[in-house]
C-alpha cells in the first residue's frame, strides 16, 4: 500500500480548522450590550449589578489597566432554536493563547448568582438545553481588563505592573456576543478527530494501531459534507466508533486526572485580583462537576478557600456543596503554596497549622498530602515537617524544569535531615496545566522513570497560573482516553486516591535525600530584598510576641491576643506565596507588601511593648529583654534582667592605613580601602582571612539572564566581575569604623564593629542601590580547608560541597540560607550570620602563589536590578547586617545566627522576668513559646535539636504543670507518651528532631 499518511493527516488538519470546529456553532443573533467602567477599585456586586450602563457595539475597545467593567447583555432566544441547545459567546477580546493571563470574567444571573466564569478557553455560557424558543436572556458580565505582562516576546519592561504607573490606555477590543445554537453532534465529532488524530501522532509510524486509526479518520472525513457538516457529523462518528472502543493493552500507563486550576496566589496581577480569579474559577469548576458525573476537581491554598467564604459568598455555598459532594476537594493542607527554601522554621511550620486547621474546621478533611506543583525547590527540612502536620505524601511539578541535570525518578521515597522519608510524586506530563492532549499523555507514559515497578502517574489537568481551570473539552477527551489501545489509560481521582494506589504498587521505592534543588531560578533568593527582610523581620517579630504574651499571661493575667497573632501569621504566610517572597511578582504586589509588613512590625512591637510592661512592671532600672534562645550578656534565653557586659574596644590607627579593631579575643586590620585584611583569632592563635586576599569585598556583576529576569541567574555572570575596592571615607566610628564608597549611581556606607567582650566582627551595609541589571555581592575569602559547609534550614541545617566534581554540584552555584552558613576544618571554623539575606555561593581555591593552602570564599547576594516584572526592583536604600564569627562552632553558628535576628530590647521596670521555660542544653533550640491555638491556656513549647547530634537534655517549666503530651503541629496529642515529673520533662532526641509539647497547666484562671 502506498503511505499517504500525510496526506491524510493535512486533510484532517484543514477539515477541522476550517470546516468542522466552525460548524459546532452554526446558527447565531447578536446580543445588545451595555457597559458600566467602575471608578477606582472593584465595587460589590450588587453595585455592579445595580449601575447603569451605556451602550457599547462590539469591536469597540474597553478596559484600563486593572480596571473593572460591568457589561450587560440581552436578547431573545429566536421562536425557530426550539428543541436546541443554545449557548451566550462572550469573547471580551480573548487570545486564546493566553489563559490566565488576561482579562477574564464572572458571570451573573440579574439576581447575583453566579453562573461561571470566563476567560480565553472558555468563553461560552449555557442557556438551555433544550430552549422553548422566546426565552428573554439577560446576563451581566463582571470583567476585569488585567493587563497583559508576560506578553509573546516576554521579559520586555513594561510598567503595566502597577496601577499608579499603567496609564489609562484600552487594553481589549469586544469581540463577540452573540447567542448560538451549539451542535452537540459536531461538538463531539471534534473531540472524536482531536483525541485520535493526538493519539496518531503519537504512535510509531509502523505500528498497526496507527494505521487502524488513519483509516478510521479517513472514512470520516470522506462521509462529512462539508457545505452540511451538521447533518453528516453523526454518520462521521459511527466511522470512528470502533477505533475509540479498542480497549487499551493491560500494560498501558496509568494516569489519574486530577482537575486542577493552579492560581499563583499573586504574580503578574495584584493580591486583589488573586481573590476574583479564585471566584470565577470555582464559579466554573463547581458547574463542570454539575454537568460531569465523573469529574472531580482539587483546589489547594486554604486563603483562597478562605477569600471565597469572605468576599463570594454564593459561589461558597457551591463549594461547600461540592465538598460534601467529594467532588470538590481541598488539597495540600497549606495556608498558601509557599516557597519552601526561605521561610523559617516556624512559618513552614504554620503554613501547615493554618492551612490544614481550616480544612479540618470548614469540611472536616484531613489531607495526608502536601500539594506544591510550582514551588522553585524544596529545603531538606520539610519532610520532617510535613510529617509532623499529620501528613505523609507530597506532590511537585517543578523540579522538571531543572537545566542541567534530569531528576532520576517520578515516585520516590524524600528524606530529610532527620531521616524522615516522605512519600513523592513528580508527575511525568511535565506541566501542572494539562489539556489532556495526546502528545501530553503519551509524554506521561514515555517519561515515567519507574517503569516495571510502577505504573501509575498523577496529571494535574486545567488552565492553570491565572486560574480558569478544567474544560468541558478535557473532560470529554479524558472519557475517550479511560480504555484506549494506543493510549495511557485516564481516570479521574483524587489525589489521596492516586496516592494510595502508588503506594500499594510500589513496595520499595528509590530513596532522594536532602534537598530538591532546582536548577533554575536561583535568584528569586534574592530579589525584590526588601520583601524578603519583611518576611524575615515579621518571623522574628511574631516569635517575640508570642513568647512575651504567653509569658505575660502566666505570669500576669496579660490578655493573650489570640486573633491578633491568627490573623498576622495568616498575613505572613500569604507573602510567603511561591511569587511573592521569591520576589518574582510586579511591582504592586512588592509595593503592598512593604506597606503590609510595616502595618505588621507596628502591630507586633506594640503587643511585644505591651507584654513586657506587665511583665516588667512600673520601676525606673533598665531591663533588657532576651527573646533569642539562648542566654546572652547574662541574660536568660526568654527573660530579662541587668545587662553584664566586660571588657574594652581598642580603635587605633593602622601605620599603612586603615585601623585595627581590638577586644582581646578578636583583633581585626582593615586598610585604607575600607577591606578587612586580617581578622585574627587570638584564642586559637589563628588568622581568619586567607593570605593576600581581602574580606567586606563587594563585588559587582552584570546580571542579564537568557529568560525570567526576576528568576534568573545564570552561570556566565562570574565571568565579568568588578572589585570594588576604592573608597571616599574610612573614619573612626565608636567601637568601629565607617566607610563610605560609591560605583556606577549608587553609594555605599558600612559599619564594621568589633564589641567589646563579642567574638564576632559586625558589618552594618547601607546601600542606596541606582543599578539595572546588575548583581552586587559581598566576599569573604578564608583561610579554610573545607570539603563541605552547611547552610541553616527549617529546624537544622543542611551540607553542601564547596567542590563540583559533577554537573549536580556544579549546577548549585546559587544557594539558600537562613541565618547563617558555617565553615570548618576539625577544631576550628568560621560562620557568617545574617540579618535578612538568603542567597550565596560558596567556592574553593587552592593556593599556588608560595603559601599552600586552601581559601573557601563565601560571598553574600546583596541586591539585583533586574526590570521585569517590576523595572524598578530595589532601586533605593536597602540595609543589611552581618557578622563574621572566627572560631565558630556549628552551636556558636546556631546561637550568633540567632542573635543578629533577635536584638535585645530595653524598657524601664521593676522586676526581673525569668523564664516561662528553659532547657539545659544548648544543642537543644526553643522555637516557640505560645498559648495554645484552642485558648485552653496550656502553653506550648516547640524545640529541635540544632547540632545534628544526638542529646538528652531537660526542659523546666516555671509554673506547676499538671500534664505533659506531646502533639503534632496542629497542637493534637501523639501516642507516645512524654517523660516528665512535675514541671521538669526528660528530652532524647535524635539529630535534627523536632518536637512540640503541650504543657498543661495546674490552674488556669
Amino acid at each position: 500500500m502506498h503511505d499517504d499518511r500525510s496526506l491524510v493527516e493535512a486533510r484532517l488538519k484543514r477539515v477541522l480548522d476550517e470546516r468542522v470546529r466552525p460548524a459546532v456553532y452554526p446558527e447565531s443573533v447578536p446580543l445588545d450590550v451595555a457597559v458600566w467602567h467602575a471608578p477606582g477599585e472593584p465595587v460589590p456586586v450588587a453595585e455592579g449589578l445595580a449601575a447603569a450602563p451605556e451602550p457599547i457595539e462590539v469591536g469597540a475597545r474597553w478596559g484600563a489597566p486593572w480596571g473593572t467593567s460591568w457589561f450587560r447583555v440581552t436578547g431573545t432566544v429566536p421562536e425557530e432554536w426550539a428543541g436546541r441547545t443554545v449557548e451566550a459567546l462572550l469573547d471580551l477580546g480573548f487570545d486564546e493563547n493566553m489563559p490566565g493571563f488576561q482579562c477574564e470574567g464572572l458571570v451573573y444571573r440579574p439576581d447575583g448568582t453566579p453562573v461561571k466564569g470566563l476567560n480565553p478557553r472558555n468563553q461560552w455560557v449555557r442557556i438551555g438545553a433544550p430552549v422553548e424558543g422566546g426565552e428573554r436572556v439577560r446576563l451581566h458580565i463582571e470583567a476585569a481588563s488585567n493587563p497583559v505582562i508576560l506578553d509573546y516576546h516576554p521579559f520586555l519592561p513594561t510598567q503595566l505592573g502597577d496601577k499608579d504607573t499603567a496609564g489609562s490606555e484600552p487594553q481589549y477590543k469586544l469581540t463577540r456576543m452573540d447567542l448560538a445554537v451549539l451542535d452537540e453532534n459536531v461538538w463531539q465529532l471534534v473531540i472524536d478527530l482531536e483525541v485520535l488524530g493526538e493519539l496518531m501522532a503519537e504512535l510509531p509510524v509502523e505500528s498497526a494501531r496507527r494505521w487502524d486509526i488513519l483509516r478510521a479518520v479517513e472514512k470520516a472525513l470522506d462521509t462529512i459534507d462539508l457545505q452540511d457538516v451538521g447533518g453528516t457529523a453523526a454518520r462521521a462518528r459511527e466511522r470512528l466508533a470502533g477505533v475509540l472502543a479498542t480497549p487499551a493493552v493491560p500494560s498501558a500507563h496509568r494516569i489519574s486526572a486530577v482537575g486542577h486550576a493552579h492560581i499563583d496566589s499573586a504574580w503578574l496581577w495584584p493580591l486583589r485580583e488573586t481573590v476574583r480569579k479564585v471566584a470565577r474559577t470555582t464559579s466554573n469548576m463547581t458547574a463542570l462537576i454539575e454537568d460531569e458525573p465523573d469529574f472531580v476537581f482539587a483546589m489547594s491554598q486554604a486563603q483562597q478557600w478562605a477569600w471565597v467564604k469572605e468576599h463570594r459568598p454564593e459561589v461558597w455555598a457551591r463549594v461547600k456543596k461540592a465538598v460534601a459532594d467529594g467532588r470538590f476537594v481541598p488539597a495540600g493542607g497549606m495556608w498558601v503554596e509557599s516557597d519552601t527554601n526561605m521561610p523559617g522554621s516556624e512559618a513552614m511550620a504554620r503554613q501547615f497549622v493554618h492551612g490544614k486547621r481550616f480544612f479540618l474546621d470548614e469540611f472536616g478533611v484531613e489531607n495526608d498530602e502536601a500539594w506544591l506543583p510550582d514551588t522553585f525547590g524544596f529545603a531538606a527540612g520539610l519532610p520532617q515537617i510535613i510529617k509532623a502536620a499529620g501528613s505523609k505524601w507530597l506532590l511537585t511539578q517543578k523540579i522538571s524544569w531543572s537545566q542541567t541535570n534530569r531528576f532520576p525518578h517520578h515516585t520516590f521515597q524524600w528524606e530529610g535531615i532527620d531521616g524522615t522519608r516522605i512519600f513523592t510524586h513528580f508527575p511525568p506530563v511535565d506541566t501542572y496545566n494539562c489539556s489532556m492532549k495526546g502528545s501530553e499523555i503519551a509524554h506521561a507514559a514515555r517519561n515515567f522513570k519507574d517503569k516495571g515497578v510502577a505504573r501509575h502517574s498523577l496529571a494535574p489537568t486545567g488552565w492553570g497560573d491565572g486560574g480558569g481551570g478544567t474544560t468541558r473539552e478535557m473532560v470529554a477527551k479524558a472519557a475517550r482516553l479511560r480504555d484506549l489501545e494506543g493510549s495511557a489509560t485516564v481516570v479521574w481521582e483524587t489525589p489521596a486516591a492516586f496516592f494510595e494506589k502508588a503506594e500499594a504498587e510500589y513496595a520499595n521505592p528509590p530513596v532522594w535525600v536532602g534537598e530538591l534543588y532546582l536548577e533554575l531560578h536561583r535568584a528569586t533568593l534574592t530579589s525584590q530584598a526588601k520583601t524578603k527582610q519583611g518576611n524575615r523581620r515579621s518571623e522574628h517579630l511574631l516569635r517575640e510576641a508570642e513568647l512575651w504574651a504567653a509569658t505575660a499571661a502566666v505570669r500576669t493575667g496579660f490578655p493573650y491576643p489570640y486573633a491578633e497573632l491568627d490573623r498576622i501569621w495568616k498575613t505572613v504566610l500569604l507573602h510567603q506565596f511561591h511569587d511573592i517572597l521569591p520576589g518574582s511578582s510586579i511591582a504592586w504586589v512588592h509595593r503592598e507588601a512593604r506597606e503590609t509588613y510595616q502595618r505588621i512590625a507596628d502591630e507586633l512591637t506594640g503587643i511585644i511593648k505591651a507584654a513586657q510592661l506587665a511583665l516588667a512592671g512600673e520601676g525606673e532600672d533598665v531591663l533588657v529583654f532576651n527573646a533569642a534562645p539562648h542566654t546572652r550578656n547574662g541574660i536568660p534565653a526568654g527573660g530579662a534582667g541587668t545587662r553584664a557586659i566586660e571588657g574594652r574596644t581598642e580603635v587605633t590607627p593602622r601605620p599603612a592605613g586603615g585601623f585595627v579593631l581590638d577586644n582581646g579575643l578578636l583583633r581585626v586590620e582593615i586598610d585604607g580601602q575600607g577591606l578587612v585584611i586580617s581578622l585574627y583569632d587570638v584564642e586559637a592563635d589563628r588568622e581568619t582571612i586567607a593570605p593576600g586576599a581581602a574580606a567586606n569585598l563587594l563585588q559587582l556583576h552584570p546580571d542579564f539572564p537568557n529568560m525570567w529576569d526576576a528568576w534568573d541567574v545564570d552561570e556566565f555572570y562570574r565571568n565579568t566581575v568588578t572589585d570594588l575596592t576604592e573608597a571616599h571615607k574610612v573614619d573612626e566610628s565608636g567601637d568601629g569604623v565607617r566607610i563610605v564608597r560609591s560605583f556606577g549611581s549608587s553609594r555605599v556606607t558600612q559599619r564594621l564593629s568589633l564589641a567589646p567582650g563579642e567574638r564576632r566582627l559586625l558589618l552594618d551595609t547601607v546601600v542606596d542601590w541606582h543599578e539595572t541589571e546588575k548583581f552586587l555581592k559581598l566576599a569573604f575569602p578564608l583561610d579554610v580547608h573545607a570539603e563541605r559547609y552547611a547552610s541553616e534550614t527549617q529546624f537544622g541545617h543542611f551540607h553542601r560541597p564547596t567542590h563540583t566534581n559533577t554537573s549536580w554540584e556544579a549546577a548549585k552555584f546559587e544557594a539558600c540560607n537562613h541565618r547563617f552558613v558555617h565553615l570548618e576544618e576539625p577544631g576550628w571554623g568560621v560562620a557568617i550570620v545574617n540579618d535578612s539575606t538568603y542567597g550565596h555561593d560558596v567556592t574553593r581555591t587552592v593556593r599556588t602563589d608560595g603559601d599552600l593552602g586552601t581559601t573557601t570564599t563565601v560571598r553574600v547576594s546583596l541586591l539585583r536590578a533586574p526590570r521585569f516584572p517590576d523595572p524598578e526592583t530595589d532601586q533605593g536604600a536597602h540595609r543589611f547586617r552581618h557578622a563574621l564569627v572566627p572560631g565558630a562552632g556549628i552551636g556558636d553558628a546556631v546561637r550568633e545566627g540567632w542573635r543578629i535576628n533577635l536584638p535585645e530590647r530595653a524598657l524601664f521596670g521593676a522586676r526581673e522576668v525569668t523564664p516561662l521555660v528553659t532547657v539545659d542544653r544548648d544543642a537543644v533550640v526553643i522555637t516557640a513559646v505560645k498559648l495554645a491555638d484552642d485558648g485552653s491556656g496550656d502553653v506550648v513549647v516547640r524545640l529541635h535539636e540544632a547540632h545534628g547530634g544526638r542529646v538528652r537534655a531537660t526542659l523546666t517549666a516555671d509554673f506547676e504543670v499538671a500534664e505533659v503530651v506531646a502533639t503534632d503541629l496542629l497542637e493534637r496529642a501523639l501516642p507516645e507518651a512524654p517523660s516528665y515529673a512535675g514541671s521538669r520533662v526528660a528530652l532524647r532526641l535524635r539529630p535534627f528532631e523536632l518536637v512540640t509539647l503541650r504543657l498543661r497547666r495546674s490552674a488556669v484562671h
